[in-house]
């Protein structure tokens, strides 16, 4: 069983991790931009002023309990996980990534995945995962930055799409005005990261992970848009046998409601 403890919600400020610490894997990328905060209320304002609509939210996920569960609003459409990097988190990461190479997996063509280029940029490219895999239900606004970018980087492969992102200057100006607001100590762009952001979607019918550290999609199994976040809990759990102890992990619910109180 796994402690509640294991999670750090941005409501207790005091007990979540920064942004910071190293991270070895990402300060070999070229282009650098300083980590976003795993805090509902900055993702939430990030997202809104690019065009999701001010009827979905981001929500702490408190625990695995049924109970604690129970607490974040339906439907969910996304899951964004924050998880600590750990040399056997990147071993299962190899071994993982040489399984499917060699066998191959389920993977749905409608599934939106892209690449991560851009060191720290995860917290970003975890919410495109999250809002690109979501388009048929939630009403992303008309003329709004998610709207332009989804509809240009469509048909794109996920390489192509990290490119068109680390070339765009609208998204990297408020991705750092997100980071400003953020509640924590925000670290130098010379400082390396040892946190990173998953995203866990929903598409036909399938459980989805995508990581831009990843060569593709992973699928997890079989669920549905009633089920994601129950079904989302094995996995997360996977994450926290593989943190080598670390207690640092935040889940966040991508999801109705504004997630404002």
């Amino acid at each position: 069983t796994v402690s509640v403890t294991c999670l750090h919600p941005s409501a207790s400020p005091d007990s979540r991790p920064g942004p910071a610490h190293k991270q070895p894997t990402q300060c070999a990328m070229g282009k650098k931009w300083l980590p976003l905060e795993s805090n509902p209320t900055v993702m939430a304002d990030f997202a809104h002023t690019l065009g999701l609509p001010a009827d979905v939210g981001f929500h702490d996920i408190y625990g695995f309990d049924p109970d604690l569960l129970a607490m974040v609003p339906q439907p969910v459409h996304a899951v964004l996980l924050l998880f600590p990097i750990t040399p056997k988190s990147e071993q299962v990461k190899d071994e993982e990534g040489a399984k499917i190479k060699a066998e191959g997996q389920t993977c749905s063509d409608k599934v939106y995945y892209m690449k991560q280029t851009i060191g720290n940029a995860c917290g970003t490219v975890g919410i495109l995962h999250a809002v690109g895999n979501c388009l048929g239900s939630v009403d992303i606004t008309a003329g709004s930055y998610f709207a332009e970018y989804f509809a240009k980087t469509a048909a794109l492969s996920p390489v192509e799409r990290a490119a068109y992102l680390e070339e765009d200057d609208g998204i990297e100006a408020a991705h750092g005005s997100a980071v400003a607001a953020g509640e924590t100590r925000c670290p130098t762009l010379d400082e390396q990261i040892n946190l990173h952001f998953v995203a866990l979607v929903h598409v036909d019918g399938g459980l989805y992970e995508l990581d831009g550290r990843k060569d593709s999609p992973v699928y997890h199994g079989a669920t549905s848009a009633t089920t994601l976040l129950q079904d989302a809990v094995p996995v997360i759990r996977t994450f926290i046998d593989n943190s080598d102890g670390s207690p640092y992990f935040n889940a966040i619910a991508m999801a109705a409601g504004s997630g404002e109180f």
